[in-house]
């Protein structure tokens, strides 16, 4: 049986009745929901949720018409930058489908939402049309000012929604023993691939005012070339260089449990790992 793994964002954190309401949106679809997170500071929900390839893309489409009708972003205010009430829709193929066949559930799915919504649409990564979309960041920064489907002028409320087709990524963040923002950012720019830094890293400084802190938030799009804890190293290290501590760290939404893997056996330094020595590998392993 095919399976796909759907990450919507949403411009919501901090009005939970809200986001129950996409959340049975999506339920209602046939849909698995896997974990929710919400952050007052971004004012910004995740929901992962999961299903066969022929369910998936209505389970998404049914949470991007609950968002359209039940936010609004002329009242809304977060650190995280956002393009729409529904922001950003990736398929993530994770059994019996490719990235090619979520590329296609991610542009039948955009054209829904216009079709359907009103909500112009911007297709990225590998469901690009053009080669200026596939970065999400330049759709953010106006880089491109005409949508795939709809516009060009945004929806007066939902904004538009960026729906494409990604491999697993990593929401990872670093909060710092700080408030000032300036070192955050001062960090991002120099792990983030743009500047020059780390591969696959995406990353940028905010302040969060609810804990009065400063935060490097990142997004590792490929975990196996630039793992977490490589991540967490160069923040640290350029943290320490700056007078700085760690106040801790997260992860927004799921993570691969390879991805675990690879950093417990760095940390670990073990010269025997394998993933056959952790139990729940080998007890999978068994009942095949």
């Amino acid at each position: 049986m095919s399976l796909v793994e759907c990450v919507p964002n949403f411009s919501e954190g901090r009005d939970p009745a809200k986001i129950d309401a996409i959340v049975e949106a999506v339920r209602s679809a046939g849909a698995t929901v896997l974990d929710r997170s919400s952050d007052h500071d971004h004012h910004r929900s995740v929901i992962t949720f999961a299903a066969p390839a022929d369910i998936i893309g209505g389970a998404a489409f049914r949470a991007v018409r609950q968002a359209a009708l039940s936010l609004d972003l002329r009242n809304h205010s977060g650190v995280h930058p956002r393009i729409g009430a529904a922001d950003v829709v990736p398929f993530i193929p994770v059994r019996g489908v490719t990235l090619k066949d979520c590329a296609r559930l991610a542009e039948a799915t955009g054209r829904r939402i216009w079709e359907e919504l009103g909500v112009p649409v911007y297709l990225y990564e590998a469901a690009a049309l053009r080669p200026e979309c596939r970065n999400l960041a330049d759709i953010r920064r106006g880089r491109v000012p005409v949508p795939d489907f709809g516009g060009p002028s945004l929806h007066p409320t939902a904004g538009a929604v960026v729906v494409g087709a990604r491999k697993f990524l990593i929401a990872f963040n670093v909060n710092l023993r700080t408030e000032d923002v300036d070192i955050a950012r001062q960090i991002a720019r120099t792990v983030r691939a743009s500047s020059g830094g780390l591969p696959h890293v995406k990353a940028m400084g905010v302040y969060l005012a609810s804990r009065n802190l400063a935060q490097v938030s990142m997004n590792l799009t490929d975990f196996e070339q630039t793992p977490i804890h490589r991540a967490f190293e160069s923040v640290r290290a350029e943290a320490e260089r700056m007078g700085v501590g760690i106040a801790g760290t997260e992860i927004i939404g799921l993570v691969p449990e390879k991805a675990l893997e690879i950093t417990a056996a760095w940390y670990l330094q073990m010269e025997n790992f394998a993933p056959g020595i952790i139990l729940e590998n080998r007890l999978e392993g068994s009942r095949g």
